[in-house]
């Protein structure tokens, strides 16, 4: 018979939340009527900060499914990481007893957890401390998340996915660069949202609907982020500026909300690429023609340089760009 505790309490970095620490989570909630968990690190890590990594919990552990689990908040002045464990045992059961904590068992993977354990009076429950179960830690996927990815929910490594985005004027190539990217580097790819939505509607456009078209490609981005195939980076046809660039040279105005998504971009994306006309205009029967595709990417190139935005223009065959693409993202 599985032994029933009242509290239990789990304390690590979870940097990144893996699934070594959702096994441990799901035993101690499996067991226990409540289960405190706090987030704790000194230094803390710039690229996942302890409220995201709290979040990452709180979404994959919902209080409407596990009304058990609480999360501690962030306490002053912890010791550094590499501090003798003592002194850590005895900052954490002066925060619990601040906070009015009293666990009656302590769940970890850590040879420290035996002694941890008892210096708050609490049974010491085990999981997995040889890594048999899974054979990762924070240290070896903070080291290479990547290749490790398959311990990481596609939520938390979605946080370590950097957005790529093809800019361009129309019969510039992007649609069919975004797809080969995607095809040779092995991960997932965004279409164009902005022709959904200029199809459907027959080309009558209003300021709403470039706004609907923003706000639905950077679903589709943030949704690619989270798929199975994803691996590293998400390739996106176009962005939040260029379509705010469309509803004013369409309707001759823009909502300020696609402009707060625009100027988004700046930061949205770890590297813009712009196709060049060098290739030959095609007319699909929704398109302007040459003279009217110059002027889109001088509007473009504007943009960019006058946001602050670092591009590399593309030029050739597409497999040239495709490997001008990946010389850049490997370096």
């Amino acid at each position: 018979m599985v032994q029933r505790y009242r509290h239990g309490l789990i304390v690590g970095k979870f940097a990144p939340l893996h699934v070594g620490h959702m096994r441990v989570l799901d035993r101690a909630l499996a067991e226990c009527d409540r289960v405190s968990v706090w987030v704790y690190s000194r230094p803390d890590f710039p690229d996942m900060p302890s409220p995201l990594r709290r979040t990452w919990i709180r979404r994959l552990y919902p209080a409407r499914l596990v009304p058990g689990l609480e999360l501690l908040p962030d306490a002053p002045n912890p010791p550094l990481n590499d501090e003798p464990d003592n002194v850590h045992r005895e900052y954490v059961r002066g925060v619990l007893d601040g906070w009015g904590v009293q666990p009656d068992v302590v769940y970890t993977s850590e040879s420290y957890g035996e002694a941890f354990a008892a210096s708050l009076g609490a049974a010491h429950v085990c999981v997995d401390q040889a890594r048999a179960t899974v054979p990762v830690s924070g240290t070896a996927l903070r080291a290479d998340v990547h290749t490790l990815r398959h311990f990481l929910d596609p939520l938390v490594y979605a946080h370590f996915v950097r957005r790529v985005v093809i800019l361009g004027a129309e019969s510039t190539g992007k649609s069919t660069l975004t797809r080969a990217l995607g095809e040779a580097v092995g991960t997932a790819w965004v279409r164009e949202y902005g022709r959904d939505v200029y199809e459907r509607e027959n080309g009558a456009l209003s300021p709403e609907h470039f706004l609907e078209i923003a706000r639905g490609h950077r679903a589709l981005e943030d949704e690619a982020a989270t798929s199975p195939g994803v691996h590293r980076w998400v390739f996106s046809d176009t962005d939040a500026a260029t379509t705010l660039m469309w509803s004013y040279l369409l309707t001759g105005t823009a909502r300020p909300e696609l402009h707060a998504l625009a100027a988004e971009c700046r930061f949205r994306y770890a590297h813009a690429f712009l196709c060049g006309t060098d290739l030959p205009h095609e007319q699909d029967g929704w398109r302007a023609n040459t003279e009217v595709r110059g002027v889109q990417q001088a509007f473009i190139r504007q943009d960019l340089t006058s946001r602050g935005v670092p591009f590399t223009l593309l030029r050739g065959s597409v497999a040239e760009r495709v490997a001008q693409v990946r010389a850049v993202l490997e370096t």
